[in-house]
């Protein structure tokens, strides 16, 4: 057994099997014994405690196999084991090689893109009643030079696995910023919402740096949504909460991102120094038609209301889904039927049309 790094690690056991299929029954119950000790519970000055580990296996299998195969492939299928949930054991399959290639391409394109054209932010209003923008979203587009647009899905989730998730978190908070200046230059004195990556947002220096980033800018703090998703609450929720107070301090406000689809524990709306509620788009759309959605979007509106939270519906693309939530509440609307996300030059533009219609 080795380390190689981090909280990476490999094993190796020799002569399992002449038959392969023998061999990889071999390797898993190994596995299992691993997997079996390493998540079983713990105390830590009396305090339970419990890790998970995610494990790839790979055999040598033919002679022409070298050591940098082998490690290439037992990480290859540890990367599909963290991808598909974490905390299991996958075996390594041919296939899976092109799709790291594929993923090592996007980290080194990605790397790249950063602070070009091809990595840009849309803006998406938000509306209230007469549809008049209460505020925006940004949204993170990747326009690639040779594969055209690649979602953010794909994306994201690269950078959250390298090193990039730490520029690209900084530069997340530079567009929010220089966004915030151009809108109120041009008269639209209105809160912009940005998504912070829960990677970056765990890192020790995240408050000192997003604090730089906003003091170096021309844009007030207080006109600064940022938007945290419930999966960055699961663990650490203490320090989660005095990083969110630091910010707050310095005018910053919070709001929950697709509220609804992680961990809903009504207990944190409690503790945490929230300024909003996005109810997420799943829930919006089969309202007003399907009795769950409608009963969950009708509860949440109403809770928020107790709460004193400002409420923000995602995905809003009917006329009916937009009556439907201003009849049952005060918050607004985000969705196609106002305004596809759209670069901010043409945002502008667009709303200056609006005001000089007859």
């Amino acid at each position: 057994m080795a380390r190689l790094g981090g909280d990476a690690f490999v094993i190796i056991l020799p002569r399992l099997a002449a038959e392969p299929s023998h061999g990889m029954r071999h390797a898993l119950v190994a596995a299992e014994k691993l997997h079996a000790v390493l998540t079983e519970p713990f105390l830590v000055d009396n305090h339970p405690c419990s890790t998970g580990c995610s494990i790839g296996i790979t055999l040598f299998s033919h002679p022409d196999q070298t050591t940098a195969d082998l490690l290439r492939e037992a990480d290859t299928a540890m990367y599909r084991a963290k991808s598909t949930g974490r905390n299991c054991i996958v075996f390594y399959e041919t296939a899976m090689q092109s799709e790291a290639e594929q993923r090592l391409g996007i980290e080194n394109d990605l790397g790249l893109a950063i602070g070009t054209d091809q990595l840009r932010m849309a803006i998406q209003s938000q509306v209230d009643r007469t549809g008049a923008p209460t505020g925006c979203k940004l949204l993170m587009r990747w326009t690639h030079l040779v594969h055209g647009v690649i979602s953010p899905a794909v994306f994201i989730a690269v950078a959250e696995e390298s090193g990039l998730i730490l520029r690209m978190g900084d530069w997340v908070i530079q567009q929010g910023c220089a966004a915030v200046t151009r809108l109120r230059r041009a008269g639209f004195d209105i809160p912009v919402s940005i998504n912070v990556i829960p990677g970056r947002f765990r890192q020790p220096d995240f408050v000192e740096r997003g604090a730089r980033i906003i003091a170096q800018s021309d844009a007030p703090a207080s006109s600064l949504i940022f938007e945290i998703t419930e999966g960055l609450l699961i663990e650490n929720v203490e320090d989660i909460i005095m990083r969110m107070h630091a910010l707050i301090d310095l005018g910053v406000r919070f709001s929950i991102d697709d509220f609804g689809t992680g961990y809903s524990s009504l207990s944190y709306l409690q503790r945490l120094p929230l300024y909003e509620l996005k109810i997420d788009r799943s829930f919006i759309r089969d309202i007003p038609g399907a009795a769950g959605p409608t009963a969950l979007v009708q509860s949440i509106l109403s809770m928020s209301a107790h709460l004193g939270l400002r409420v923000v519906a995602e995905g809003v693309e009917t006329r009916e889904q937009a009556d439907f939530l201003l009849e049952a509440g005060r918050g607004s609307l985000q969705g196609y039927l106002f305004c596809r996300p759209t670069m901010v030059e043409n945002w502008l533009d667009l709303q200056q049309a609006e005001t000089t219609l007859p």
